[in-house]
């Protein structure tokens, strides 16, 4: 920075100033201290200014699934607010594993980030209070917690749940398949819970819903799914699957087509999540739509709040989602 402003013939105030306060800095002043540092090739010590400030200007965002398009357009959200604030994001995957949740949130807090968004594997972990009390911002993204003590954006699952079911319903379907991953999995347990109120407010019982639980909420999930379904009885087999995620959704179709179930004819299909490739899909699929970028642009403004105000009251942030109608269901 003394080779920069001997070079600019300024002091090495105005050169920090360039830096980090240019609103202080006249235009001219500026254009002599940047041409100086294009011509001594400085590149700025962002390692020192963590040392003195304590902490980075970086975000970091630990995402549940790398492999689900979902997570990697939530994240895409993020990265356009901390693009647009000139900030720095980390991007982390957890594959939906606590340990490895674990070992990346302790990297993050070593280095100082300046906050941390995250999907959580298990909401309620205590490793995220502590990252807090230490003095790391935290906010947490497509979950919810049953505190205040963070910030927090998600979608009600709920009513994505009803609003699925609901349609099926209005379609002419009594026996609907439930796809889903865990029920210790919020969003699972919160979509199934609204497929449930969509069956009690139309006059059915539990016993409508018929669950094809699956240990993880991937595309070949689905297709076993699928195969599941297709080995039910004729006379009690559902004719419409309601899926958790789109991923789900796609390898249910996959498996229909192998197995030569005519969608939506012998099977009417709804995903959840409405990623990209559920329009693309051979037979395109309807689906309830989050609000994906959103929530994540959502969740890094109330990040940043919370890094440049000590006295930030904790948000929690609800989305209401709506279904996308397409050809993978029908009336019958």
């Amino acid at each position: 920075m003394k080779d920069v402003a001997a070079a600019a013939g300024v002091s090495v105030g105005t050169v920090s100033n360039v830096l980090n306060r240019p609103n202080l800095v006249s235009r001219a002043t500026q254009a002599k201290v940047e041409a100086a540092m294009a011509e001594l090739r400085f590149v700025r010590n962002e390692t020192a200014r963590h040392l003195r400030v304590g902490h980075s200007r970086v975000l970091a965002y630990v995402m549940l699934d790398g492999r689900n398009p979902f997570f990697t357009d939530v994240a895409g959200g993020i990265e356009d607010t901390a693009d647009e604030a000139d900030l720095p994001l980390f991007l982390c995957n957890s594959a939906n594993l606590a340990t490895r949740e674990a070992a990346y949130l302790t990297r993050l807090e070593q280095q100082r980030v300046q906050g941390i968004l995250i999907t959580p594997v298990d909401p309620g972990s205590p490793q995220l209070d502590e990252i807090t009390r230490r003095g790391t911002p935290v906010v947490i993204v497509d979950r919810t917690r049953n505190s205040d003590s963070h910030c927090s954006v998600a979608v009600d699952d709920v009513v994505g749940g009803a609003i699925a079911v609901h349609h099926l319903l209005e379609q002419g379907h009594e026996r609907i398949a439930f796809v889903g991953g865990r029920l210790g999995i919020g969003q699972v347990r919160e979509r199934r819970e609204g497929a449930l109120r969509a069956l009690a407010a139309a006059g059915f019982g539990p016993d409508h819903l018929v669950d094809l639980t699956t240990s993880q909420m991937a595309v070949a999930d689905g297709g076993n799914a699928g195969r599941r379904l297709a080995g039910l009885p004729s006379a009690t087999r559902p004719t419409a699957a309601f899926c958790a995620n789109d991923l789900l959704a796609l390898g249910l179709l996959q498996a229909c087509a192998a197995l030569r179930l005519r969608v939506p004819d012998d099977l009417a299909i709804v995903g959840y999540d409405d990623i990209e490739f559920a329009e693309a899909a051979a037979v395109p699929l309807t689906s309830v739509r989050q609000p994906r970028r959103q929530l994540g642009r959502t969740a890094a403004e109330l990040l940043m709040q919370e890094t440049g105000d000590p006295a930030h009251e904790h948000r929690q942030v609800t989305f209401t989602p709506e279904l996308v109608v397409r050809a993978s269901t029908h009336p019958r």
